[in-house]
Formats: structure tokens, C-alpha cells, sequence
């Protein structure tokens, strides 16, 4: 197989630089882009083994796949129980594939890590510089020269995500300091709860600094070959908005046998959001036996299915057409479920071949799970039950099915409650998208 045109333009520029970010949508082919990348390294002994850390189903599904059509490197996944871990650290394999999930173990096992080359695929996973796995990198990460981030936005949910991705690429480009990153680029806007506002020119300036080490593919180079992306809305009215108004107003919705009630103005949000679909968790913690855990219990209370009902009249609509469903929460999995005993999971045995044979009616995934990597383009009809509150996993959700490979148009219908939280995630997408569009145009 061989590259395009700009995707042999973004390899080039990652074996030009020893720290570089790949900044391109879904479906630009980023992992093509960096195994060959990768490859060239190897080939001129510059990198004899590669660490590759990426979301978990990635490791497992696409990295193995993508490096047989795209390099020679051979690859281990190093997913499985600790003994196995090691196992796949320790054969002399070209690349290891870790998730982030592993990364305290991994620097704890492995304080001098055997790999001179390191690619950080979804990049964004590291954008919390005072996390543990950050923390945990950080220790050793100047033990490996060639650094790579590959990304479909930095500022998925603002401006301040991009300290932590930078420095672990390079924290001379940035400084080493969060504190002093924000001092720089920002002002306090609330002392009490540490909420801090870009300047004016803050975007321009930390794209400008940026920019040295960052390659962005233009949409038009890769998207002209896309077939359209229809995003439909359908819209519902609550019929019962009682229990949603109650929640609003005083914290507390109330049923026949239980209350739900929302602890502070976070939870309440989320509450919310679970009442646009016609039900609520009533949650109750408990001390258990062992000294300082507890025991949560949640138990869903439901009011209203219009939602749902909604969801039951498209698939009509579309002849049961192979469809899609992004769900947020466990009761939305458990009522689809009982709704459609014949759905499928991307958990159920070979479903991704399948769901792209078209031998599966309804497939039932969840964007923190399946939201990267999985290559779904078989099919082309997808529906958001609930909106995530991220624009990354919103887009990469979508890119599941609209991505090189798709051959008719995709069709992304969006479930929205009228009047209810449903408004305010749909309208804080659009203005991160907003937001992303502006930063990748200053880093052209």
C-alpha cells in the first residue's frame, strides 16, 4: 500500500524533527503516517524499538492491523495481566503497544525504558500535566529522543489542554511550569474556584510557539475524497417535565418510592442530562467493612420514554438499516437492550468484521470505549442517544464511520430533548469547534 500525497508530506516531517505532532481529523490516516515514519527510523538504525501508548482498543485493534499494511515492524500488545506485560516488553520486537491506563506500571517496572522512540496516539490523553500517568512519564520520559503526538485537536475543551501535550513532547517549547503557562497566557478570572480566561491574543501566541513542531493537515487534502456527513437533529418535547423542572430548581426530583437527589450543582448537570432521556439515578453511598471504602449504589428511576420512543421511530423510518448507537450512561445500555435483545456490543464475539459485513442490525457502543481507532466505515447510518460534553470523543465517535474507506454518504442523527441540558452540550460542542477551527488556522 502507499501513502498520499500529504500523508507522505507528514511522515517526512516526522523524521525531520525528533519531537513532532501530527494535527489532523479522523481519518487522515495519522497511524499510516507515523509506522512509516517509524519505519524510515528504524531502517536507518536512527530508533531500534518503538513504544507506542494509545487508548486500549486501539492497542489491541488497529495498531497490529495498520503496522502488517503499512511497515515491516513486528508488534506486541502489552495489554494483558502483569506477567504477560512483561513478556511483551521484554521480546525483541520492533514495537510495543501499551494503553495509558498501564503507564504507572510500566514506568514502574521499567524505570530505564528499552525503546528510543516514543508515539502518543490520541495525544489528548495527556493534557492533565498533574495526573498520575503524566507524572508518572514525565520521571523518565528523557530517557527516549524521538518523541511523536499524533491528535485530532488540542484544544478540544480550550486552550489550557495544550500545556500538558506539549510538555510531554517538548517542555522547552512551553516551559516546564503549568503555573507559569497560565500566568503568561491567562488571568484569574474566579480566585475561588482557580477558573482562569485566555487573554486576547493568548491562542495566537501559543500557536505560535507551537508551530515549529507541529505538521497540520489541511481538511481539503484529505476530505474532497469523503463522501457528505449529514448531521440530522431530532427533536423531542418531555412529557412529563415535572420531575426534569424540580431537578432544576431545588436539586430533588421525587418518585412514588425513592428520591434523586444531586449533592452540588456538578452532579445536578449530570442528573440533567439523564432526565432529557426520561429517567434518573437515585444513588446511595454506604460505609462497607473495610475501613475508609464505600459501597455506591445506583438505581435508575424512569418517567418519561419519549426519548427512546423517538429513537424507535427512526430505526423504522431507516428499515432497520444497520445503525449505530452512541450511549453515555449504563441504563441507557441496559434499556437498549431490553428494547433490542438482537443489539450487539463491540464486546460480542468478532463484532467489528460483522457490524462492517453488515450482519449486525444495531450495534451499541460508548464513546470512551470505542470512540478511537475502530475502523466501523462498513456501515453508514450512526445515532448519538446522548451527547458527550467533549468534542473529541463527539468527533472521533463520528469518525468511526465517516473516514477513508467510506463509499456512501453517513448519515449522524442527534437526539435531542427540547428545553433541557440536551441545548447546552449541543451548543458547547459547536463552540469548541469553533474554538479548534480558529487554533488549527493559526498554526497554518
Amino acid at each position: 500500500m502507499s501513502l498520499r500525497p500529504y500523508q507522505e508530506a507528514a511522515a517526512d516531517f516526522i523524521f525531520e524533527n525528533d519531537r513532532s505532532m501530527i494535527l489532523a481529523a479522523v481519518g487522515a490516516g495519522k497511524t499510516a503516517i507515523a509506522l512509516t515514519a517509524m519505519q524510515e527510523y528504524v531502517s536507518q538504525q536512527l530508533v531500534k524499538r518503538w513504544l507506542v501508548i494509545a487508548p486500549k482498543r486501539v492497542c489491541t485493534d488497529v495498531w497490529p492491523q495498520e503496522a502488517k499494511k503499512w511497515s515491516q515492524l513486528s508488534v506486541n500488545v502489552a495489554v494483558g495481566n502483569p506477567v504477560a506485560r512483561i513478556k511483551a516488553v521484554k521480546a525483541g520486537v520492533d514495537v510495543v503497544v501499551i494503553n495509558y491506563d498501564n503507564l504507572q506500571w510500566l514506568c514502574a517496572h521499567f524505570p530505564k525504558l528499552p525503546f528510543g522512540g516514543v508515539v502518543f496516539d490520541e495525544l489528548t490523553r495527556l493534557k492533565n500535566a498533574s495526573g498520575k500517568r503524566f507524572k508518572a512519564l514525565h520521571t523518565i520520559i528523557d530517557q527516549i529522543p524521538i518523541r511523536i503526538g499524533l491528535t485530532g485537536s488540542f484544544t478540544s475543551n480550550g486552550l489550557e489542554d495544550v500545556f500538558g501535550q506539549v510538555k510531554i513532547i517538548d517542555q522547552q517549547v512551553l516551559g516546564r511550569s503549568k503555573g507559569a503557562f497560565l500566568q503568561q497566557y491567562f488571568w484569574c478570572s474566579n480566585p475561588q474556584f482557580g477558573d482562569w480566561t485566555p487573554r486576547p491574543d493568548a491562542l495566537q501566541k501559543v500557536m505560535d510557539r507551537i508551530k515549529p513542531l507541529t505538521f497540520v493537515l489541511e481538511n481539503s487534502d484529505y476530505t474532497d475524497s469523503l463522501p457528505p456527513l449529514n448531521i440530522v437533529e431530532l427533536r423531542c418535547d418531555l412529557a412529563n417535565r415535572e420531575p426534569y423542572l424540580k431537578m432544576k430548581k431545588d436539586f430533588v426530583a421525587e418518585f412514588p418510592n425513592a428520591k434523586a437527589i444531586a449533592a452540588n450543582a456538578g452532579v445536578v448537570t449530570a442528573k440533567l442530562q439523564q432526565m432529557s432521556g426520561g429517567w434518573v439515578y437515585d444513588t446511595h453511598t454506604v460505609a462497607s467493612d473495610v475501613p475508609g471504602k464505600f459501597i455506591t449504589t445506583k438505581t435508575p428511576h424512569w418517567f418519561d420514554t419519549t426519548k427512546f420512543d423517538m429513537l424507535d421511530d427512526l430505526l423504522r423510518e431507516n428499515q432497520r438499516a444497520p445503525a449505530l448507537v452512541w450511549y453515555w450512561y449504563k441504563e441507557e445500555l441496559a434499556e437498549l437492550q431490553r428494547r433490542y435483545p438482537h443489539a450487539q456490543t463491540l464486546d460480542d464475539e468478532n463484532a467489528v468484521n460483522r457490524w462492517n459485513a453488515g450482519d449486525i442490525e444495531l450495534l451499541l457502543a460508548h464513546p470512551m470505549s470505542a470512540g478511537h481507532g475502530i475502523n466501523l466505515q462498513g456501515q453508514n447510518k450512526m445515532v448519538f442517544l446522548t451527547l458527550p460534553w467533549s468534542l473529541e470523543l463527539y468527533e472521533q465517535a463520528i469518525g468511526r464511520l465517516h473516514r477513508g474507506g467510506q463509499t456512501r454518504a453517513v448519515w449522524c442523527y442527534v437526539l435531542l430533548t427540547n428545553n433541557t441540558v440536551d441545548d447546552q452540550v449541543w451548543g458547547a460542542l459547536r463552540d469548541k469547534r469553533d474554538m479548534s477551527d480558529v487554533a488549527v488556522a493559526a498554526l497554518r
